[in-house]
């Protein structure tokens, strides 16, 4: 069954060369100029994938993820903009991204990270047979795609759920940048090790408020290792 992708971006041109090349890729492609109107659109029916421009007319992208993850933790969100400094790579992951891809980006290119994260979906869901993950408080279901911490629930995003079950599915050993990277986006994105950072930084975050005592460690120069600490006393 064919895969909708909602893509809004104010540049006609570009708009309309992401959608014909995703649509000859075989995704039902809706575009939109606004963020407004997709964001109405997903109020009638939500897409497999959203693609999103920050620089829009009316409420921007970054503020369009936001809304929109608030709706649906589980929508695979990939934010596209010319901006390319760190601070706006972190901000759209902080808000809810699931990539980030920095224009001009081979439309192939585009087409790999969608399908990079439709791939670890449908994986996750054809093991739903699978037994539940657990690191000392923490538990992750692969089949209902949900986190409890202590009992409570602990909301993430795809990409960070992907991240921390990975982590715990390994948790006998430290996990390499690299080895993250290729298992999450199945992309070699080679330097781009700070998506990986990013998203620690993010979970981090969300353990800290909670009390925690699982602390994700980072192993210098490699990558990270899940330990237990003593935050909740």
């Amino acid at each position: 069954m064919p895969q909708t992708v909602y893509l809004a971006d104010d540049e006609k041109n570009i708009r309309e060369l992401m959608a014909a090349f995703l649509t000859q890729e075989g995704f039902i492609t809706k575009t939109f100029s606004t963020g407004d109107s997709l964001l109405n659109a997903c109020e009638k029916a939500m897409p497999n994938v959203v693609i999103l421009d920050i620089m829009m007319p009316g409420t921007d992208g970054l503020t369009v993820c936001t809304q929109l993850r608030k709706q649906n933790t589980n929508l695979p969100i990939i934010i596209v903009s010319a901006k390319d400094s760190p601070y706006d790579r972190v901000m759209g992951l902080t808000l809810g991204g699931d990539d980030y891809m920095v224009k001009p980006f081979l439309p192939l290119e585009l087409v790999a990270r969608i399908r990079g994260l439709l791939r670890r979906s449908q994986t996750v869901e054809s093991e739903s047979a699978a037994a539940d993950l657990t690191f000392g408080p923490l538990c992750v279901s692969p089949s209902f795609r949900t986190v409890t911490l202590h009992g409570e629930a602990l909301p993430l995003t795809p990409t960070e759920f992907d991240f921390l079950a990975y982590l715990i599915a390994h948790q006998e050993r430290a996990v390499s940048r690299e080895e993250l990277l290729r298992a999450l986006w199945q992309v070699d994105w080679q330097a781009e090790t700070r998506a990986s950072d990013d998203l620690v930084k993010r979970l981090r975050k969300k353990l800290r408020e909670r009390h925690s005592e699982v602390q994700i460690e980072t192993v210098w120069g490699y990558g990270f290792r899940l330990t237990l600490g003593d935050q909740r006393l």
